[in-house]
């Protein structure tokens, strides 16, 4: 395992890198500020084929991002038999287990077939509790609870889709949205508390029926490249 700093990188490379993820994009176009805030506390890892990414039982609060290469997800951490899932490039990983204040569910190791696995990680630590604004601010939680609420809300619909007989099947339709006044607030507990929702629903679902792949946008190779060099 490599670790470095995202300090280490050119800026250009960094920025266009992140223009890929949907939430940094936003925090980048609407508050530079805090997107160099973010940065502060991110780093990007490289991983060799059978390196543990992440164990179960784990409690950080890092959010991760995979931009090379593939990742196994097993369900404890013996790693025997067939993983469950298969984490593909431009997918976020590490968010249910920050929602929901529990241990990570799953052991995550750098596929053997991957020639080497790239992963930006940033430390959600630095958002503090809900209601500051320092040194997240309001809007910049805003941004990532509204990316996230949706992100959940449509790996739930394509699990409804699929397995449409499931008790859990329109439980998630029953999470109200919020109707209330914008950039607030009142609509940050409401985003919070429907990602918590979200998330533990989302855990039932992984428990019954093994994860669901959900592509962010394609990460660049050449960007990948050049932030190894």
């Amino acid at each position: 395992m490599d670790i470095k700093l995202i300090q280490k990188f050119q800026r250009e490379t960094v920025d266009q890198l992140l223009s890929a993820i949907p939430f940094f994009k936003a925090v980048r176009q609407h508050d530079l500020a805090q997107f160099e805030v973010l940065l502060e506390h991110s780093s990007i890892i490289t991983y060799r084929p059978g390196e543990i990414v992440v164990n179960r039982g784990d409690g950080d609060q890092s959010l991760y991002f995979l931009l090379r290469g593939c990742l196994a997800v097993y369900p404890n951490e013996a790693l025997k038999g067939e993983p469950v899932n298969m984490i593909t490039p431009g997918e976020v990983f590490g968010d249910l287990a920050r929602l929901t204040h529990q241990p990570r569910s799953a052991t995550i190791v750098a596929d053997h077939n991957s020639r080497e696995v790239v992963v930006f990680a940033s430390d959600f630590g630095v958002f503090g509790d809900l209601e500051s604004t320092y040194p997240i601010s309001l809007h910049t939680k805003l941004l990532y609870y509204r990316n996230t609420v949706h992100n959940l809300r449509w790996k739930l619909e394509v699990y409804r889709t699929t397995h449409s007989d499931a008790e859990l099947a329109n439980q998630h339709r029953a999470i109200k949205l919020y109707i209330g006044p914008k950039d607030c607030l009142q609509e940050l507990l409401s985003l919070h508390d429907q990602a918590c929702k979200l998330a533990a629903l989302l855990l039932s679902w992984n428990d019954r029926f093994g994860s669901i792949s959900h592509d962010e946008a394609p990460v660049n190779d050449q960007l990948v490249n050049a932030l190894e060099h």
